[in-house]
């Protein structure tokens, strides 16, 4: 995960890994938007990597 600061404590740019591009791509959070607090970010982060897959 890759936190981008936009000039506000809440107002932050994220981005994921992908292996497969070998780099980082901007995310969208949950709420539909690219920017969000540090909190959101890594909440969503670990909702895609940290869950267990829905069987």
């Amino acid at each position: 995960m890759r936190l981008r600061y936009l000039g506000s404590a809440a107002d932050w740019g994220f981005g994921l890994y992908l292996a497969s591009k070998d780099g980082y791509e901007d995310a969208v959070l949950p709420v539909g938007t690219f920017t969000g607090t540090p909190e959101e970010a890594l909440d969503c982060a670990c909702e895609l990597y940290l869950s267990t897959p829905d069987i």
